[in-house]
């Protein structure tokens, strides 16, 4: 099969994106070192000037997919590093209320300036005595951020499964709405700019919009499930005779209303031939449209702080590990924490193989014995993809995998037999299920398996 030239360029590029990352590597260190020596012979601040205008920085630009993680990290980092020394003199502080965070930042915040934003924070909570060391900032940043999800506020919705958030479509309720989604916006923005993690974690296709990346109806699995696989159901099925239209129906408040997808909708029936458009047009309303001003308010604030060719590098998986982290340990915690810490990177692998059910395959299986082998050859940022590729996050309980919860409940990670070895592993985040095909050599499992988990191919996309 001949290539043309964009694709033969890419295929060039995935063969050899283990030495390409080691020269980015490498470049990076250089430029960081360059930088280092400016600002020490600098005495002022200079303005921000992004590796991306270099010609250097196009590799971000054109292959994305390639650059390892760490690399991403890097070069964030290094990005971030340069929009703080040119605001290195400003200082916010903020008073805060612990009963009123939530209220009492959202004033502090609102007023600031863009660059006011990028200065250093500084965090009191009043009628407490405490040192400001990076520990109160730390605690802000996790309690408003849970507060931020408290359904009396009416910002944000719980998916099916309860583990990530979406914004209300209802959200204007609350009559400040959209400088409330503006401030979310600031304190994510915040939080990736200062280098701490939110206990905050949102669905796929939110991720995907604060990246400005393409949605698929695929990304609509964790949100909502069950009309997930109605939608698969309707691909994969004859539909002739259910006499559906294009008409999404919606019944808040108690209010039944019919949406017109397109103009005359409620006269267009859906049939084999345009079944696609159908539920392109139906997901692209319910991940999208319906919360579009939302996120507008919400990029707005994100944007006062994060550029937008900065964070869309990253992949929505990768924006979700750079916001909400993986455990680390807090030197300050107690001993036994620590010990939990270490079983769960160190045995993880272990601990998610004794947490396994088997549909269709045994634990003898030489195809999965293969798997377990793989999956301890991984490194943690692997081991982490594999995880959101799985269970829709990489929020994992701290009890281990046999606490792991699905739609219903606790759910272990679930290995179901798929029959198309033409075909990459899919998963069914809601149930924790991995539908793995029966591939005839270790190599092939290897190869798709690591594929699924870092590219996450998928069905058409929304333009």
């Amino acid at each position: 099969m001949k290539l043309n030239k964009n694709d033969l360029f890419y295929f060039i590029c995935e063969k050899s994106k283990d030495i390409i990352n080691i020269i980015i590597k490498q470049k990076l260190k250089e430029i960081q070192q360059f930088t280092e020596y400016q600002n020490h012979n600098q005495n002022q601040n200079k303005p921000y000037n992004s590796i991306l205008n270099q010609p250097f920085g196009q590799v971000f630009k054109l292959i994305p997919r390639i650059i390892s993680f760490e690399n991403k990290k890097q070069f964030f980092h290094q990005e971030i590093s340069q929009i703080r020394q040119s605001t290195s003199n400003l200082q916010i502080r903020l008073k805060i209320r612990r009963k009123e965070v939530l209220l009492d930042s959202f004033q502090s915040i609102k007023p600031l300036t863009p660059e006011e934003l990028k200065g250093r924070l500084k965090i009191e909570f009043q009628d407490e005595e405490g040192i400001d060391a990076g520990g109160l900032i730390r605690e802000w940043f996790i309690i408003l951020s849970k507060e931020i999800f408290n359904p009396n506020y009416c910002l944000f919705l719980p998916s099916q499964s309860g583990n990530t958030f979406q914004p209300n479509p209802n959200s204007h309720i609350n009559n400040q709405d959209k400088d409330y989604f503006k401030f979310v916006g600031r304190i994510v923005g915040k939080a990736l700019f200062d280098g701490y993690m939110l206990d905050a974690y949102f669905t796929r296709s939110f991720y995907k919009h604060i990246l400005q990346q393409e949605i698929t109806y695929h990304d609509i699995q964790d949100q909502d499930y069950e009309f997930y696989k109605n939608m698969n159901w309707i691909v994969e099925n004859d539909i002739s005779a259910l006499d559906l239209t294009f008409v999404y129906e919606t019944n808040e408040f108690g209010k039944h209303q019919e949406l017109e997808l397109k103009s005359g909708g409620k006269n267009i029936a859906v049939t084999e031939e345009n079944k696609l458009e159908y539920i392109h047009l139906i997901c692209h309303h319910r991940m999208t449209m319906r919360i579009q001003e939302q996120i507008k308010w919400f990029l707005a604030g994100f944007h006062d702080i994060i550029p937008s060719k900065v964070a869309s590098v990253f992949d929505s998986h990768e924006l979700e590990l750079m916001i909400s982290g993986l455990p680390e340990i807090d030197c300050k915690q107690q001993i036994i924490q620590f010990i939990c810490f270490l079983f769960f990177y160190f045995f993880q692998v272990a601990d998610l193989k004794e947490n396994t059910e088997y549909h269709n395959y045994k634990p003898s299986d030489q195809l999965i014995v293969w798997f377990w082998e793989i999956l301890n050859t991984y490194d943690s940022t692997q081991k982490a993809a594999f995880i959101q590729f799985v269970t829709g996050t990489s929020k994992v309980p701290l009890d281990g995998f046999g606490y792991l919860k699905g739609i219903s409940g606790f759910q272990k990670f679930q290995i179901h037999k798929a029959y198309n070895i033409n075909k990459l592993p899919t998963a069914h985040t809601c149930f924790n299920q991995l539908d793995l095909p029966e591939y005839q050599t270790k190599e092939a499992l290897a190869q798709k398996l690591t594929y699924a988990i870092l590219e996450c191919k998928e069905g058409f996309g929304f333009g």
